[in-house]
């Protein structure tokens, strides 16, 4: 198939940022093979199967979310207004530890159907626990068709009792460890046709040996497994890396040997926005949050080792960990730039997995907190959504912009499929209201009417094309199920675990 999308307002975020008013995009198999100002020549015109029309429509490429928990729909609602250490110990590690069979299956569908609804073709899960069920959350990553890095959760000893932390997990140690990380590397990374990768999910440290982490750089550098980890969250975080191990959040991963580590640098290849300071490393790591750190120590180091952060506002807001520096990361150019990107985290600490309410308030946060309007602007916030992510994950070649040879993961959006919120933009009015600022202002994820991955289209008018609004609801129906016995289990183990209404509120 060769669809030739039509009289678009194309966002290409190529690498000169170029937004093309009535363009075209032709896509070929599950490449980008032409992309320009309509009307298309006509050997283009020839070359299609069939013409798309997306007269007052936007296209951007596919939202990239760097950090998605892809098994915590369920937990959506369940632990609310708890700082980040209660939230963990009360109420998401007791739920977590008690999945089993189809759960993890059970919970991954209806996340990967809210992301492709809402315009997010690619993710990075940083925790895939054994309890969650690894086969079948990659089941469901293939059978949905979504681009997914499943972060396999390598755990060492969570359970502090100087530090009042007790995990409930850590019975699973043995089915978290390295040697099984490196097994499911090689059974299952590049599966459903490249779609499908396999990271390595650091867990937290918070009192387990350095050496534990630094065998498990080693690994990863041996193997050339990415790496991403949960960093600077809390503010107690930031004690423990002092108090525990005696230096910041960047020097334990320095010193841990977490980075990527040098490689000679590769023949030059592919498309789009090409860095050889981030493309001659063993391995990727993107470290979520950083909202507490050393800057004067963690920012250089950020810098120097490459590493990308996952930047994720609702989450930290809503756990009152703080606000990570993320203008002060952005400004940080030697000796490389910092590659900040999005992700919306979890559905207990965000409730949403829409990745284009994250660029709003991505943008407007940090003029607020800074006393700065300047800064973050739609642009820049669309750039880490996009070209970013895919850099974050090393796919800046393949993904997260628009461009010929790339590969054909793409979204359009409708602002007045909802009603008149998007008004005036004018789609034939280039100096009018931008198309940038219409997507990261004045739209959210329920304007996506359209969703391509690996050329495949997936969401067409807001439904999903593999069984529509039929099989959302059946989506929903056995999460719904899922939790039910989650919680009674949990119940059964001393843990109950319920939503509750609060200041006096009551059900009736």
């Amino acid at each position: 198939m060769s669809p030739l999308f039509l009289q678009a307002t194309i966002i290409t975020v190529n690498p000169s940022r170029e937004v093309i008013h009535d363009g075209y995009l032709l896509v070929t198999d599950n490449r980008i093979t032409a992309i320009g100002k309509c009307p298309p020549p006509d050997n283009i015109t020839a070359a299609a199967s069939e013409t798309i029309d997306c007269t007052g429509q936007i296209m951007i490429p596919g939202l990239i979310n760097t950090h998605a928990h892809l098994v915590q729909s369920l937990l959506r609602g369940l632990a609310e207004d708890l700082p980040l250490h209660n939230w963990l110990c009360d109420a998401i590690w007791p739920l977590e530890s008690v999945y089993e069979g189809e759960d993890g299956y059970r919970a991954a569908r209806p996340t990967i159907t809210e992301m492709l609804k809402t315009g997010t073709t690619a993710f990075l899960d940083p925790m895939v626990t054994y309890r969650a069920g690894w086969e079948g959350v990659c089941k469901a990553v293939g059978e949905m068709g979504i681009r997914g890095c499943l972060g396999k959760l390598v755990k060492f000893s969570e359970t502090n009792r100087q530090l009042s932390i007790t995990d409930p997990r850590d019975r699973d140690l043995i089915n978290m460890s390295i040697p099984a990380l490196v097994s499911r590397h090689g059974e299952y990374h590049g599966q459903h046709n490249d779609r499908l990768h396999v990271w390595a999910a650091a867990g937290t440290p918070r009192g387990a040996p350095m050496s534990l982490y630094r065998e498990l750089g080693e690994a990863c550098a041996e193997h050339g497994i990415s790496i991403t980890m949960h960093c600077a969250e809390a503010p107690r975080d930031r004690e423990i890396y002092h108090d525990v191990y005696g230096c910041s959040a960047m020097e334990f991963i320095r010193d841990a040997r977490l980075c990527g580590q040098p490689l000679p640098l590769p023949t030059c290849g592919g498309s789009g926005d090409k860095d050889a300071s981030t493309s001659k490393q063993t391995h990727k790591l993107v470290l979520a949050h950083m909202v507490n750190l050393d800057p004067a120590t963690d920012l250089p180091l950020l810098s120097s080792t490459n590493t990308a952060v996952a930047h994720n506002p609702t989450s930290n807001l809503k756990l009152a960990s703080g606000v990570a520096p993320v203008s002060a990361m952005l400004s940080t150019t030697s000796p490389n730039p910092i590659t900040v990107s999005l992700g919306t985290d979890g559905a207990p600490c965000s409730n949403h997995y829409d990745l284009i309410r994250e660029m709003h308030l991505t943008s407007i946060l940090h003029k607020g907190v800074n006393n700065d309007a300047s800064l973050i602007p739609a642009e820049t916030a669309l750039e880490m959504a996009t070209i970013n992510g895919a850099r974050a994950l090393g796919l800046e070649n393949e993904i997260g912009s628009l461009e010929v040879g790339k590969k054909a993961d793409l979204v359009l959006l409708d602002p007045y499929a909802a009603g008149v919120g998007a008004a005036p933009w004018d789609w034939n009015d280039e100096n009018g209201v931008t198309a940038v600022t219409t997507l990261v202002h004045g739209c959210t994820g329920r304007d996506v009417r359209t969703v391509m991955v690996d050329g495949v289209v997936l969401v067409r008018d807001g439904l999903l094309v593999d069984g529509g609004r039929r099989k959302e609801r059946e989506i929903v129906r056995e999460a719904q199920k899922a939790i039910r016995g989650i919680r009674a289990r949990c119940h059964a183990n001393g843990s109950t675990i319920e939503g509750r209404l609060k200041c006096g509120w009551t059900n009736v």
